[in-house]
């Protein structure tokens, strides 16, 4: 989702970008079983446009299994201190974002601190309460 979020930002900043631009960013985008996915796809209905397109990527990845699967890696993911901090908070704040785009900072934020040992999670709320 986060590469829809990006893609719609361009034609926020650029109105006038061309689909073919569109189609070149999901080209070089697409890693994996989302590469093969996107070629099969553009094979068989050639060229078209973002919003064809974000439709396209919401119903494909927006389903019930592709969201279990996040929410396990979610939950599995537990902090510890050989993990870099940013790193771990960045993908388990994008996971959440996935499973629930509609969740609040708020509700984000509990749900990161809990996924955190518990001298850790005391430690982030102490800080969070002296700013």
């Amino acid at each position: 989702m986060e590469l829809i979020d990006y893609i719609d930002g361009l034609f926020i900043d650029e109105p006038s970008i061309q689909d073919y631009w569109i189609t070149a960013i999901l080209s070089t985008a697409s890693k994996g079983h989302s590469s093969i996915w996107y070629t099969e796809i553009k094979e068989i209905h050639g060229r078209k446009n973002w919003p064809w397109w974000k439709s396209q990527i919401i119903q494909k990845y927006s389903n019930g299994t592709w969201i279990f699967r996040k929410t396990i890696s979610f939950e599995n993911s537990k902090y510890s201190v050989d993990k870099d901090p940013y790193q771990w908070c960045l993908r388990q704040s994008k996971r959440i974002k996935a499973i629930d785009p509609q969740m609040k900072i708020q509700m984000r934020n509990q749900k990161l601190l809990k996924q955190m040992p518990g001298e850790l999670e005391h430690a982030v709320k102490f800080q969070c309460n002296q700013n």
